[in-house]
């Protein structure tokens, strides 16, 4: 089954802190390593080595962080046909914070991320009508986004949108959303509602299928995720493991559920797949590195 993904490419630069430093604050870090990153390519990287037969639409720079970055796709099997290369914009960067508890600051400097356009969707055409699965998130500009959830749904693709980083989204938007994968306080900047539990997680779910979307998933972290629809609601926990960073877990919940949903159809069994994936990515540091393979998914078992 096909899946496309767009969305952002970045370098990640990676400081592991005792705590993430306070606004005017300097803390001596420990270890400092560098990793492929970025929300879109995470995803991309996260559903091929889960098993799904990946097309990456984004846009890097023309420098060695841009080479790097499309190495990396082609050796993890990617489809980067159209994965364009701005003359005038660098790559993608991003600076992150690891704490001792896994826990992460992120700020991120766009590039070239920020020059994904419609046009660009438009040239790309071919990969989005003929996916089963098209996956995105809000690392590029919105209105790139927009037209490429328009397009797939005119041609009958299933849309997962994961809005992140948060911001809001217009009506027009969610209309053309099948599977909206937002966190705690994505939903919450989304709906205005206070995120504390499971029962307020369902209800900014329904406000947003009020506004539109078929199906929510929020991700709860430690909690797990909890699937809302029109008529019904439910909650997966993750199994319970030593956290060692939690940079790309979401991502990695994405790429794996797209491949599960595009191989079994069912909503269900896709989050318990994404679930265990999820859970692999956050034993281990970095955002790409962290993401499973296959094999590893089907045959982990809970400590």
């Amino acid at each position: 089954m096909k899946i496309t993904v767009i969305g952002s490419s970045n370098t990640d630069m990676i400081i592991k802190v005792p705590r993430i430093p306070r606004p005017g604050e300097t803390i001596l870090g420990g270890l400092f390593s560098t990793a492929a990153g970025g929300k879109g390519a995470n995803q991309a990287v996260a559903a091929s080595r889960a098993g799904g037969n990946v097309t990456f639409i984004a846009r890097i720079g023309s420098d060695i962080l841009g080479d790097q970055a499309l190495k990396g796709f082609q050796n993890d099997l990617i489809d980067t046909k159209y994965v364009f290369r701005d003359t005038d914009a660098p790559s993608g960067t991003a600076l992150i914070f690891v704490d001792e508890t896994g826990e992460n600051s992120i700020a991120v400097a766009s590039g070239a991320n920020a020059k994904l356009s419609p046009k660009d969707i438009e040239n790309a055409k071919d990969a989005i009508i003929s996916a089963d699965i098209l996956l995105m998130q809000l690392e590029t500009p919105l209105e790139t986004i927009m037209a490429a959830a328009w397009l797939a749904s005119k041609n009958s693709v299933k849309v997962i949108l994961n809005p992140a980083p948060a911001q809001q989204l217009p009506d027009a938007l969610l209309r053309n959303i099948d599977i909206l994968t937002p966190n705690e306080n994505e939903t919450e900047l989304l709906t205005d509602i206070p995120i504390i539990d499971s029962d307020t997680a369902e209800h900014g779910a329904r406000v947003l299928i009020d506004r539109g979307v078929k199906t929510v998933i929020v991700t709860l972290g430690k909690q797990g995720a909890l699937l809302v629809t029109k008529d019904s609601k439910q909650l997966f926990p993750v199994p319970d493991v030593e956290v060692v960073d939690t940079t790309a877990a979401g991502d990695v919940f994405n790429g794996a559920f797209a491949v599960a949903l595009a191989e079994t159809g069912s909503i269900e069994q896709s989050i318990k797949f994404a679930n265990i994936a999820a859970t692999l990515s956050v034993t281990r540091l970095g955002a790409q590195p962290s993401a499973p393979a296959r094999k590893q998914i089907d045959t982990f078992k809970a400590p």
